[in-house]
């Protein structure tokens, strides 16, 4: 019998600051959403940019973690594994999410929230996270 593999690996910035919550059993579960992008330049020498949110679920330590830590802006590696989840919003309706499984999280850049420090440095972010702007475009 061969084996499958299930692993993505990304680097981005968090759309938003993660919200904990704990399950019946007393696990902590952490969600929040990575914004990556990738540049190019078309034939015609024309500059675009496309971003990729990806959704993300941490549980136990990790999740504790990432909630102490993490905020909106904050640039960080997640590791995991792709999971798809189905279920029935309050209207009957049948939904279906592709989300992140993180297993590893690394913080890249500076974390000047958490650190303390009042004053957000609105160069770090990237055009999609600018000051103002708390919905996602989707």
């Amino acid at each position: 019998m061969s084996r499958g593999l299930n692993k993505v690996q990304i680097i981005g910035h968090l759309g938003r600051d993660p919200e904990m919550r704990y399950t019946p059993s007393h696990r902590a579960v952490t969600n929040f959403n990575v914004a990556t992008s990738r540049s190019w330049k078309t034939a015609d020498g024309e500059r675009k940019t496309e971003t990729e949110w990806f959704n993300v679920v941490a549980w136990g330590n990790l999740a504790e973690i990432c909630h102490q830590y993490l905020v909106k802006g904050q640039q960080v590696y997640i590791e995991g594994r792709l999971q798809t989840r189905k279920w029935e919003d309050e209207d009957g309706n049948r939904r279906t999410t592709v989300e992140i499984n993180a297993r590893e999280m690394i913080m890249l850049g500076t974390n000047k929230k958490k650190a303390g420090s009042e004053a957000d440095d609105a160069d770090d972010l990237p055009d999609f996270l600018e000051e103002g702007e708390d919905e996602f475009p989707f």
